[in-house]
């Protein structure tokens, strides 16, 4: 049986930065779409989403990223707002919601598992299960890792990705791994900042002049 206070820190392990880690965070591999120059998130409205079972995992992990998207000029809202769990899980029920919240793009991370052996390459993400935000949709919570309880030393591998609503499809993912994250809350924190870093540099997202 799977431990909910483990399951929880590492999905939360899903969405987060700060300054002092236990461990380093390596993106360990990277993809963006063609497209992704013509396009810009600055002041429009985007849902944060980590795909989690555990329900305190992502709500913080949510929130977390709503407050670093929000920092750089996105209307961010943390999906859990826009609709209920029940009705985010698959993706025909999901995009009423994310249509009525009028939505025009989404940044999710989940939890994957190191034990699977799937290599992440450019390949990745031009398969059928990611090209599309309603096609990742479905697979994405299908496949949400959740660790066993027996495991000591813990691989962390978190994937993110970014879809326009609009034109329903991806335009950037990327993939990072930490091992023994021991401090759980500043590890969250430090992987959204970072995730969002790179968003930035990639023009999706800019920081507010101050």
């Amino acid at each position: 049986m799977s431990n909910p206070r483990l399951a929880f820190t590492t999905a939360v392990a899903i969405a987060a930065l700060a300054t002092s880690l236990p461990a380093a965070i390596k993106f360990t591999s990277t993809w963006k779409s063609m497209d992704v120059g013509t396009v810009s998130f600055a002041g429009k409205k985007v849902a944060a989403l980590v795909m989690s079972n555990d329900d305190s995992l992502r709500v913080a992990g949510e929130e977390s990223l709503v407050r670093e998207l929000s920092a750089r000029g996105i209307q961010a809202v943390a999906t859990y707002r826009i609709a209920p769990k029940e009705e985010l899980l698959k993706g025909e029920t999901a995009k009423v919601w994310f249509e009525r919240a009028a939505v025009e793009g989404v940044v999710a991370m989940r939890p994957v598992s190191v034990d699977t052996g799937r290599r992440y390459t450019s390949a990745t993400w031009v398969d059928t299960s990611y090209s599309t935000l309603w096609g990742y949709y479905g697979y994405g919570w299908g496949a949400v890792y959740v660790p066993g309880s027996s495991r000591v030393e813990t691989d962390v591998v978190v994937e993110t990705t970014i879809y326009s609503v609009s034109r329903n499809a991806l335009l950037w993912a990327a993939v990072t791994e930490t091992t023994n994250a021991r401090n759980l809350p500043k590890f969250v924190e430090e992987l959204v900042k970072r995730s969002v870093e790179m968003l930035h540099e990639q023009g999706l997202a800019k920081r507010v002049a101050k």
